[in-house]
């Protein structure tokens, strides 16, 4: 569960992001120079990660710690195989 310090700062970030993303378009619609438009998406990407790794460190620092805590073994063993599969689809960039 995300508490609201974090949500605060997701949200942030996603409304730089979204701001970015807007700023693309008209980029596209400026037929700006190819090069900067792929340079913008590439900050794009990177403050998308950011938000992910926000979240991820949330999500193990209270779902994954709890359930590792006080889950029984059966919600200790989904934790991790959710884990797991968060961290493939990061690695199948």
């Amino acid at each position: 569960m995300l508490n609201e310090e974090t949500r605060g700062k997701a949200r942030g970030r996603l409304r730089r992001i979204e701001g970015q993303v807007q700023g693309l378009q008209r980029m596209l619609d400026n037929e700006a120079y190819c090069v900067d438009i792929l340079l913008q998406i590439s900050a794009v990407q990177g403050a998308l990660e950011q938000v992910q790794k926000l979240l991820l460190s949330r999500h193990i620092e209270s779902c994954v710690a709890d359930a590792m805590r006080s889950g029984s073994k059966s919600e200790r063993q989904q934790r991790i195989e959710e884990l797991l599969d968060v961290f493939s689809r990061f690695g199948a960039k």
